[in-house]
């Protein structure tokens, strides 16, 4: 029989810095019990235990505090995010029915050291899961300890026997306490000798067995000089430490390896918790379930819609491959076949009452390509959800109805999927309105689905002959960078394989690595940009990075997404970004490089119909007006009112010299700062950005917010509002929650003051960008003009015209 027992404190410490902060709608973190979860998850897997139980300490002194006031002195405070989970985690644990051991004044290293002795003693195997390596010295041929690290959400872990640690170590597990008594532990402000560390400890362990041998050894000759001194002096503070270090195995705890076995969960419970803390895969993995709080009215299946009202709103849902129809009234869900009532369907859709609906692009395209339409559309539930929650990672109804209801939607029937979207109307326009969001809903992000709609419809020509050039092109000049790294290198490789590269570069070459990670040398972006100017090989490397991504990306990429019309068809994403930004996929547009002479070929590929043209009107600098305007800024807006080149002003500004002395030097520093000052730039990453040192790159900060004082208040400000109200909002209402800014960690925290300070600014950009969408598509379609909004691009909008409406589309 097998038990295994969980560090709470320590497995918890280590979910919450591993895992990235995450909270509920309603602001509670999870992040360290999502982790927490995650990791007993996979120890069970791994370990299938007959019995589980958790350890936590208990708030209060211990005995090792009474012994000695230095003892954890130097430890810092459970930080506010974790304390506020700790109870709530106990509390998933109590409904899982795993129980919980703890002890007042006692340490939960000693409650596992009781728990395991207890069980090895009963002849049981015990496996301690923790990220503390005192647990160690409890190893014998029943105990195991699992040592575990998480890392970016990933967690690994060391199985720790007898073996394993005689291995490692040199000596026996007990033995751990001997070699503390000698080093101390500065984690736990055990002293240990003053100045001998872990080399000179294990040394002395391996030769002597332990510490009582060293110190009956220190008039044998063999230990001499300063390390003979430091012994001596500190043999009070060796039994001390040996004292502190000293897992007692003795804690006031009612334990039998049989009160652990494994139970089922207790189930209703265990999915309120999981409702309110929002983990929805939680639920799938322990398949839980729920009574539904309120009863759907059973679908009427009719064969025939005679009896579907005409004038009340409905929620309508079609199943994949449009061969039945769902309707959803307050008093009910009708079904029916979409083959044999589609004129009927056809007459409810273009009726004037409002309408509901799940994902309305894609509604549209699905009605399109079955010859159908549908008006006066009020909710699209996805929609809803993305603007009230846009960091969400997805909006699936499923989700929603767990989100909104409580309600795992069990029954995913068409008819019960219809219902769920009409519950969802009656409570989320209500919270749109809560939030000041209802505005930005109706009047940016509902229209904007007809006007995506009809830009994927569209589509937009590809010069094929062009593109099959250009791919040319970029493979042989791929070749030719192939070649060349070779040279450099003296034979093949993966150019590709990071460990092949590595190895060339930092072994072969002798670069000096500017990074390491687990898996060996890193060869990013960035790694290669410090390293450009040591060897040839490095801008070798990085052309042939940029033309191999260039060719996969739209010579191979754009060629294998060409229709037969000749036209390629971006699927544009309206709920991904948080800040509002649309995105593109299969293939990406959004992305097209426009500063590059690549870049510039590329755009080359994309051309009008014959007899057609490309009209493309651009926003210029959005997000730097955004700025003036929100900041209210009068130096920046005269600077954009002046009509003279914008960086080259407000590098006159920071420079202090006048319009005509501005070098190119001093204009690419003054436009590195305007674009990098709303994303919280650092003197460190600006200097890198424009070749100057540390300290010249603080000044040109420094001078830019001396000159631009309301762009620096803005910062002020708007870091202040996150703080305060644990999120920001865009110039149209659009929010976005920052729980991290609340962070006690520091680079957290910075992160959150980033996110906190370009939110405002891109989410307005974005939400300018999508009413100018809306507003060019309306006018074309008002006009009865033949031209086509066609494609979105950066702050671009290109529409696709005849030629004798080309005049007309620019006026």
């Amino acid at each position: 029989m097998k038990l295994m027992i969980l560090d709470g404190n320590s497995v918890i410490n280590r979910a919450f810095y591993g895992v990235r902060l995450l909270s509920t709608k309603d602001g509670l973190f999870t992040n360290a019990i999502y982790g927490f979860l995650n990791i007993l998850y996979h120890m069970q897997q791994a370990e299938k235990p007959d019995a589980l139980c958790v350890a936590f300490d208990l708030h209060g002194p211990t005995f090792r505090h009474l012994r000695y006031d230095g003892y954890k002195a130097t430890r810092h405070g459970m930080p506010d995010e974790l304390a506020m989970q700790m109870p709530v985690m106990k509390d998933v644990l109590r409904a899982m029915n795993i129980p919980i051991y703890e002890a007042q004044g006692w340490e939960a290293d000693d409650v596992i050291g009781t728990v395991a002795k207890r069980c090895s003693r009963d002849g049981w195997d015990c496996v301690i899961v923790t990220g503390d390596r005192d647990q160690l010295q409890l190893i014998d041929e029943h105990i195991t300890v699992k040592l575990v690290v998480t890392r970016g959400g990933q967690t690994d872990s060391t199985n720790y026997t007898p073996e394993v640690f005689r291995e490692e170590y040199g000596f026996e597990p007990i033995r751990l306490i001997d070699l503390k008594g000698l080093m101390g532990d500065s984690s736990d402000n055990i002293p240990g000798v003053a100045g001998v560390g872990p080399k000179t400890a294990t040394d002395l362990l391996i030769k002597y067995g332990t510490l009582a041998g060293v110190y009956e050894n220190l008039d044998s000759g063999e230990i001499k000089g300063k390390l003979l001194e430091k012994l001596q002096n500190g043999y009070e503070m060796a039994l001390l430490s040996y004292e502190l270090a000293t897992i007692i195995c003795e804690a006031p705890i009612e334990f039998s390896p049989a009160d652990a076995l494994v139970r089922e969960p207790k189930q209703q419970e265990l999915y309120d918790l999981f409702v309110k803390l929002e983990f929805a895969k939680l639920i799938d993995r322990y398949h839980l379930r729920s009574t539904p709080k309120q009863e759907l009215k059973p679908a009427e299946t009719l064969k025939k819609t005679d009896k579907l009202p005409t004038t009340e709103p409905f929620a309508v849902l079609f199943d994949e491959a449009f061969e039945t129809a769902a309707v959803a009234y307050s008093e009910g869900v009708y079904s029916c076949t979409v083959a044999e009532n589609k004129d009927k369907i056809q007459a409810l859709l273009s009726g004037k009452q409002e309408k509901y609906c799940f994902d309305l692009k894609a509604l549209y395209h699905t009605l399109a390509d079955h010859g159908m339409e549908i008006e006066t559309v009020t909710f699209d539930a996805q929609m809803a959800a993305y603007v009230l929650d846009p960091t969400a990672n997805d909006y699936a109804l499923e989700k929603l109805s767990l989100a909104y209801f409580g309600e795992e939607l069990t029954d995913t029937s068409l008819e019960n999927r219809a219902a769920v979207i009409y519950r969802l109307q009656k409570l989320l326009p209500e919270k749109m309105e809560q939030e000041g969001l209802t505005k930005l809903y109706r009047e940016i992000e509902l229209p904007l689905c007809k006007t995506l709609f009809r830009m994927e419809q569209a589509g937009i020509a590809v010069d094929k002959t062009a593109l099959e050039a250009f791919g040319k092109m970029l493979s042989e000049r791929i070749a030719a960078d192939e070649t060349l790294i070779f040279d450099y290198a003296g034979g093949a490789f993966n150019i590709n394989s990071t460990k092949q590269l590595g190895e060339v570069l930092f072994e072969k070459l002798g670069l000096p690595p500017i990074k390491k990670t687990k898996s060996g040398y890193s060869t990013n972006a960035d790694v290669l940009e410090k390293l450009r100017h040591q060897h040839p090989i490095v801008e070798a490397i990085m052309d042939y990075r940029m033309l191999t991504k260039l060719n996969s990306t739209y010579a191979d990429g754009l060629m294998a997404a060409i229709d037969e019309d000749g036209r390629i068809r971006t699927t544009f994403q309206n709920t991904v970004t948080a800040t509002g930004r649309l995105s593109s996929t299969e293939p990406n547009l959004q992305n097209i490089p426009v500063r590059t002479e690549l870049g510039a070929e590329v755009r080359k590929m994309f051309v009008p119909r014959p007899g057609w043209v490309l009209v493309d009107a651009d926003y210029s600098q959005i997000e730097l007006r955004v700025l003036a305007h929100i900041a209210d800024d009068k130096r920046m807006q005269q600077a954009f009112t002046s009509g003279e080149d914008f960086h080259k002003v407000t590098a006159s500004q920071v420079f202090n010299v006048p319009l005509e002395n501005v070098t190119p030097q001093m204009r690419r520093s003054a436009k590195a700062v305007n674009f990098g000052i709303v994303y919280g730039i650092s003197a460190h990453s600006l200097s890198e950005d424009i070749g100057t040192t540390n300290k010249e790159a603080q000044a040109y900060i420094n001078s830019y917010l001396e000159r631009f004082t309301g762009v620096k208040q803005y910062m002020e400000n708007i870091v202040q509002t996150a703080r305060d109200t644990g999120g920001v909002k865009t110039m149209f209402g659009r929010a976005r929650k920052i729980p991290e800014i609340r962070s006690s960690n520091f680079n957290v925290r910075m992160g959150a003051e980033r996110i906190a300070l370009n939110t405002p600014i891109q989410g307005t950009a974005a939400d300018i960008i999508k009413l100018a969408m809306i507003r060019v598509d309306e006018a074309l379609q008002e006009q009865s003009l033949q031209a086509q909004l066609v494609l979105q691009v950066h702050d671009e909008l290109i529409v696709e015209c005849p030629a004798w409406e080309a005049e007309l589309v620019m006026g």
